[in-house]
């Protein structure tokens, strides 16, 4: 027979999808909770000009997206240094551009707040 594969690779592969379906799943609650929620002390504290929860979203923002990365590219079978690779980069680019958007959106707030500008745009 051209393709012949037994039931034990079937059952292995719809665990997989079934773990990666649960664990983004919890994650993505666990964002929808927070952003329904909003609990005081997440909101009212700040780390870096940005409040906590803020943070929470951002970290689990990047988790999934390495998750995704890991689990349907299917990085979790290659070469370890073809996953450092790729993983660290998307990791550096994004963080990268983290930083330049609150590093621009704080000036921007900043000359809007303290300057002469007006909001009414």
């Amino acid at each position: 027979m051209a393709h012949d594969t037994t039931h034990g690779e079937h059952s292995g592969a719809k665990k997989r999808i079934w773990q990666v379906f649960i664990i983004l799943s919890v994650l993505t609650i666990v964002e929808v909770v927070l952003g329904i929620f909003k609990p005081d002390f997440l909101v009212y504290n700040d780390l870096v000009s940005l409040t906590l929860l803020n943070w929470i979203f951002i970290i689990l923002t990047i988790v999934k997206a390495y998750y995704i990365v890991w689990a349907f590219m299917h990085m979790e079978h290659e070469t370890a240094s073809l996953r450092r690779v790729v993983v660290w980069t998307a990791v550096f680019l994004i963080s990268y551009l983290i930083a330049i958007l609150l590093i621009e959106g704080d000036y921007i707030h900043d000359i809007y707040e303290n300057s002469y500008m007006t909001w009414d745009f």
